[in-house]
């Protein structure tokens, strides 16, 4: 039986996960735990997304996450709920509550769904 060799681009594809800020970070401070609601998850969004402002690989991060459609935590900058939104995947006749991601309880706000997922990371 043949087998074949292990593609060695899988390696590259994760390389930028070395530079992100984020690294060596407790995973608590970008996914939220069990029952987490209102001004503390808000303020803890908050946070995590100071941390993706100044990552140098804040694109690569978002693009994996829309891309692999990542469920849970801050990516790229990003909350659950607004990759939801950018995905088109978010509910439609939600009312966004207090346990909502912004701070005016607006859900991701102005945020618009996209076509590609490249469209995300151009600037």
């Amino acid at each position: 039986m043949q087998t074949r060799p292990m593609r060695s681009p899988t390696i590259e594809a994760w390389q930028w996960q070395v530079a992100a800020s984020c690294r060596g970070m407790p995973s608590a401070f970008f996914f939220h735990p069990w029952g987490e609601r209102g001004p503390e998850r808000i303020e803890r969004v908050r946070q995590a997304k100071d941390v993706c402002a100044g990552c140098p690989v804040i694109d690569e991060c978002r693009r994996h996450a829309l891309q692999a459609r990542e469920m849970y935590g801050v990516w790229g900058g990003l909350s659950e709920d607004e990759r939801l939104i950018l995905l088109g995947l978010h509910r439609r006749h939600r009312t966004p509550g207090p346990d909502s991601t912004e701070p005016d309880g607006s859900g991701a706000g102005s945020v618009q769904p996209v076509d590609h997922v490249d469209e995300l990371t151009k600037r």
